[in-house]
């Protein structure tokens, strides 16, 4: 009893997920229709319980895991995936963050290639080269 509920709070698959197999992994990959933000596995909804168990019995079947999340998928549309799809208005949710990213990035280096111009154009020849005379006096004030 101790075991199982070890196993159970460190989120161990329930008893028979090894046996079962595809079942128990797509409840985790697919998000839940009934609780947004949350995967089916962790929707408390009865619904979704229905729809986990059906999913079970459609491994029992034989069915191929492929057409089970094509079913589901047909059935609620991109609300269960857990990523959008990188085609057609979904490809914006990839391609804005790349877009503002690369903007960004343009501006920090225009922005740094015009500071250093800006100093290029303070010292145009950097520092003046010191003068011989006041280096030797330097020199025989320390040795002194």
């Amino acid at each position: 009893m101790l075991l199982a509920g070890a196993l159970l709070l460190l989120g161990a698959p329930p008893a028979g997920a090894e046996e079962e197999g595809w079942s128990y992994q797509l409840w985790n990959e697919l998000m839940s229709p009934y609780c947004p933000g949350r995967t089916l596995a962790d929707c408390p909804s009865g619904q979704a319980e229905q729809l986990r168990l059906w999913i079970v019995d459609q491994e029992r079947q034989g069915r191929p895991r492929e057409d089970v999340a094509r079913e589901i998928y047909e059935r609620f549309g991109d609300v269960v995936l857990a990523a959008p799809r990188a085609s057609g208005f979904g490809l914006a949710a990839y391609l804005i963050p790349l877009a503002f990213f690369l903007a960004g990035g343009g501006l920090v280096f225009l922005f740094l290639r015009r500071q250093t111009r800006l100093r290029e154009v303070a010292v145009p020849g950097g520092d003046p080269p010191p003068d011989p005379e006041a280096l030797r006096r330097i020199d025989e004030e320390l040795s002194d």
